[in-house]
């Protein structure tokens, strides 16, 4: 096969493109925005953990056949997020997700105020304060069933009564 220079872009290229969607979703990519919305509120950071991670991503691997957002049942606090085929989410697409539930979190009167179903419990337990280890997972899911995504936190947050900082 004679050597092509349009072949070598598009290799490159391709190699790039790879490089950028796993750069998205490094642990870094994980932990950075989860200690952003922790020192909004003045909560202690978290790091990332590999048994919780490894705990994370035996879980996603579960999830990858049908992609349904079912929770583990396990010892790890836990977000889940699911996103559609066609989009390329990444962990800041679902940590975003879960701060966003901010607006709905009332600290003064430690209550959820969501209008039509909204919640607060994943913002919760990004910022929970007693939460320090974190480890998280993405799985794209089979037959276009899109993407699958899961931190879990250790120790566990969200305990009724409690405020979350």
């Amino acid at each position: 096969m004679a050597y092509s220079p349009k072949l070598a872009l598009l290799l490159a290229l391709a190699s790039a493109m790879a490089a950028a969607v796993a750069a998205q979703n490094s642990q870094q990519d994980f932990v950075d925005p989860h200690n952003a919305a922790r020192a909004d509120v003045g909560v202690g950071q978290v790091s990332w953990d590999d048994t919780v991670a490894a705990y994370a991503q035996s879980y996603a691997e579960q999830r990858r056949g049908d992609c349904q957002l079912v929770h583990s049942g396990g010892k790890y606090g836990e977000n889940i997020f699911w996103g559609s085929a066609g989009a390329d989410w990444t962990a800041a697409d679902a940590v975003n997700s879960w701060v966003s539930e901010k607006q709905y979190y009332d600290h003064g009167s430690n209550t959820c105020s969501a209008p039509s179903g909204q919640s607060c419990g994943h913002y919760t337990q990004v910022v929970w304060r007693d939460s320090t280890a974190i480890g998280c997972a993405r799985v794209v899911c089979d037959n276009n069933g899109g993407v699958f995504i899961i931190c879990s936190y250790n120790p566990p947050g969200n305990f009724v009564g409690q405020s979350p900082y």
